[in-house]
């Protein structure tokens, strides 16, 4: 006899997105909510945060706002217990909070250095401990992890690389230790996308954002820059029951192959 590898979504799935005040995360959290999710919008700025579960809750999305700093090991233990108490327990994790510290090497601080690993390195493991027991309980669950196309390297941006490649051996790790509880945990790598991110990049460089896109988007074979939408449908799947055989994969968003 084989063993029972049937694994079915509790009745209402609550999911978790960070980093979901605005931009990418934002529209993550819109595209879980129109999918009929529960969502938790947790975000370092709670304001950020309370918008976009307002927005939600208009839409008829059952969502509320957490304020949480992702790389504070109590701070991340608190807010998934709040949410497993107030929505119910979290079967979706969606990593998309980060931040951007860019700077050559030579000029690049400890403290960025620091601050980029402690988000998205420390911040996805802590959010992914915390919440996989709910996972694995329920025998059914969806991590996403956001990389970047960053992480196969730019100028620029070591941390930031550094810290999405990482990313994706974490991602492909959880995919083993937690498949056999019909977990999977997949990763979206995001190209050039049109957020209040990339709009700072623009400023930090001294160019204008115009410009600055339009020489990106020369290089994408679709030509056109992606759009926060772009990411979340991706993410949407990999967090749908129909994605059950999809695990440790990386998905690049970013208009054409990357090399």
């Amino acid at each position: 006899m084989t063993a029972d590898t049937t694994y079915t979504p509790p009745e209402q799935v609550v999911a978790i997105v960070t980093g979901a005040g605005r931009g990418i995360g934002a529209a993550i959290a819109e595209r879980l909510g129109a999918d009929g999710l529960a969502v938790a919008c947790v975000d370092i700025d709670e304001a950020t945060a309370a918008e976009t579960a307002t927005r939600l809750e208009g839409q008829g999305v059952r969502s509320a706002a957490y304020a949480a700093d992702v790389s504070d090991e109590d701070a991340v233990q608190a807010v998934v217990d709040r949410v497993a108490a107030e929505l119910g327990p979290p079967t979706v994790l969606v990593n998309n909070a980060g931040v951007l510290r860019d700077n050559l090497l030579f000029k690049m601080s400890a403290g960025d250095w620091d601050t980029v690993m402690q988000v998205h390195l420390r911040g996805t493991f802590l959010m992914t401990r915390a919440t996989q027991r709910h996972m694995t309980e329920a025998r059914w669950g969806r991590v996403v992890n956001l990389s970047s196309t960053s992480a196969l390297g730019n100028r620029g941006q070591a941390n930031y690389a550094a810290a999405k490649a990482g990313l994706q051996g974490f991602t492909k790790t959880v995919a083993h230790e937690l498949g056999k509880f019909g977990v999977t945990c997949n990763a979206v790598a995001p190209g050039f996308i049109v957020t209040e991110m990339t709009r700072a990049t623009a400023e930090r460089v001294g160019q204008g954002f115009e410009e600055f896109s339009a020489a990106r988007v020369a290089g994408i074979p679709v030509n056109r820059a992606g759009q926060p939408e772009d990411v979340a449908e991706a993410v949407a799947y990999f967090c749908s029951p129909a994605a059950g055989f999809v695990s440790g994969q990386v998905l690049y968003v970013a208009g054409g192959p990357r090399t």
